[in-house]
């Protein structure tokens, strides 16, 4: 895709972008008469944010963790479409699912049941919130199948790499690239069924 995909997820912010945001509201609610001048800005903010004590950090990180779930949840919807010339090979081990998309796969169909008129977004910052609210020992199960496919991937990924990125089927690679190109398709089209059969479960 191009540089400046309007469809892009707006990138995370960190709790001192997000304290930043605060002090520039501050400014604007109590001087807006005044232009900001940044650099001085910065260098109060900055003296500002060395003073605090972590429990006042608190509130901005517990925002960048929410916008980090926000995230997380729009790149996983987001697909930019693949690059020209930088085909993706079919054999190449999958990246493994985070605690956090197992859970979501596992409660995207319960959230859509009780409220069928939630968007995409809508169902995405909903189940942020309660994976927010879940204790540690709940996340756990979660984070520990999390765990062992990221094991597994990182095996997959040695073994793939052993081997040379030498498909499994060379002669057929030679042969019939074209075909290759329209399996490669199929297999997304059969994953995307799948995924859809496994939320309408």
């Amino acid at each position: 895709m191009a540089k400046g995909d309007p469809r892009k997820p707006k990138g995370r912010m960190s709790a001192y972008a997000f304290f930043i945001q605060t002090c520039r509201e501050e400014h604007n609610k109590k001087t807006p008469e005044i232009p900001v001048n940044f650099a001085d800005f910065s260098r109060k903010c900055s003296g500002r944010w060395k003073t605090m004590t972590s429990k006042e950090k608190g509130k901005f990180e517990e925002l960048a963790r929410q916008d980090k779930i926000r995230f997380d949840q729009e790149m996983q919807h987001y697909a930019p479409g693949r690059k020209k010339g930088k085909k993706k090979d079919p054999n190449a081990p999958k990246r493994p699912p985070s605690g956090f998309f197992i859970f979501c796969s596992e409660h995207r169909p319960k959230v859509k049941a009780q409220d069928p008129s939630l968007g995409i977004g809508d169902v995405a910052k909903k189940l942020g919130e309660t994976w927010n609210n879940l204790t540690d020992a709940s996340k756990q199960p979660y984070l520990q199948k999390a765990n062992k496919l990221k094991d597994k991937y990182r095996k997959d990924v040695a073994d793939y790499k052993s081997k040379g990125k030498v498909c499994p089927k060379p002669t057929m690679k030679n042969n019939h690239d074209d075909d290759d190109d329209d399996d490669e398709e199929d297999d997304d089209e059969e994953e995307e069924e799948e995924e859809e059969e496994e939320d309408d479960e």
